[in-house]
């Protein structure tokens, strides 16, 4: 059990998204005992095992289906209509598994390290740098994209952290995530007005809930006039934040950083709220059906 544990954590520090699984409760004929637990990643069998055979090949696709989002084809909500992290299955193996030893087994499977909080940052300087020692011990997976391997050098060491070296920034805005929160912080407005505009270029078909640039309302001021000679929609000057952050601290890099995860983290439960609200009246209209 101790080396199912070490397993377990090495998936966890790695940032591997995975499935534990555990017999909580069985009857009659079965391949293995209660208690018993393996580790099932996107690519398998990590780790342990439930009883090998059917039941074991079964428990592996339903864990792998529950890291893509599905489980038996529908995906697992919680009663606010959320996508849920964990399931019960209660399976007849004679009649569910196809085995003729008879019995049932109750497996639980919970899922780790499936972060759908994606944070895309432009730019590894000072401000940069100060936010990313916040963002990684967040539950949220960040990419950081500069030209500098030296400034992308000095970034925290972490799983979560993807650092991507590249001279075309503006090019990259294609390989954003979808639903991703988009942050521009490079060496100024030169740089991050090319990246704003592609952004912006592409907004009906590629929206991103949270858009930010760092710097002043005159920055502000010079990037709308840029939006308008850009011959974009005058109403795009409202699709991103700047200055973003909450109106707290002062203009050092870590007190900036704070301010600017608070932000992200205020509009991100404003959104989960109103998920709820949907959810929750989709799920009343349908039970009125």
């Amino acid at each position: 059990m101790i080396a199912f544990f070490e397993k377990m954590n090495e998936l966890l520090a790695a940032n591997i998204p995975f499935v534990a699984v555990t017999v909580v409760d069985a009857n009659g004929s079965v391949p293995q005992e209660i208690g018993a637990k393996m580790l099932i990643t996107e690519v398998g069998l990590h780790y342990g095992t439930v009883g090998g055979g059917k039941v074991e090949t079964r428990a592996i696709k339903e864990a792998q289906n529950l890291l893509s989002g599905a489980v038996d084809g529908i995906l697992p909500r919680s009663k606010k209509g959320r996508v849920a992290k964990t399931h019960f299955a209660n399976w007849s193996l004679d009649r569910d598994i196809g085995m003729t030893c008879g019995g049932s087994v109750k497996v639980y499977f919970e899922t780790y390290n499936t972060h759908s909080w994606n944070i895309t940052v432009f730019g590894a300087g000072h401000c940069a740098g100060a936010l990313m020692g916040l963002l990684v011990n967040l539950e949220c997976r960040i990419t950081c994209i500069d030209h500098r391997p030296e400034w992308l050098a000095k970034l925290p060491e972490s799983a979560k952290l993807v650092k991507r070296c590249v001279d075309d920034l503006p090019a990259q805005v294609a390989s954003i995530p979808p639903g991703s929160f988009v942050i521009l912080m490079t060496m100024g407005h030169t740089t991050d007005k090319p990246i704003l505009l592609e952004i912006l270029r592409h907004w009906p078909e590629r929206p991103f809930p949270y858009l930010g640039v760092i710097g002043s309302r005159a920055k502000a001021a010079r990037l709308y006039k840029d939006i308008k000679e850009a011959g974009l929609p005058s109403q795009y000057s409202s699709l991103f934040y700047c200055p973003m952050g909450l109106p707290i601290g002062n203009n050092q890099p870590q007190e900036i950083a704070v301010s600017i995860t608070a932000q992200l983290l205020q509009v991100r439960d404003q959104l989960g709220g109103v998920r709820d609200e949907m959810d929750e009246l989709a799920l009343n209209l349908t039970a009125g059906e």
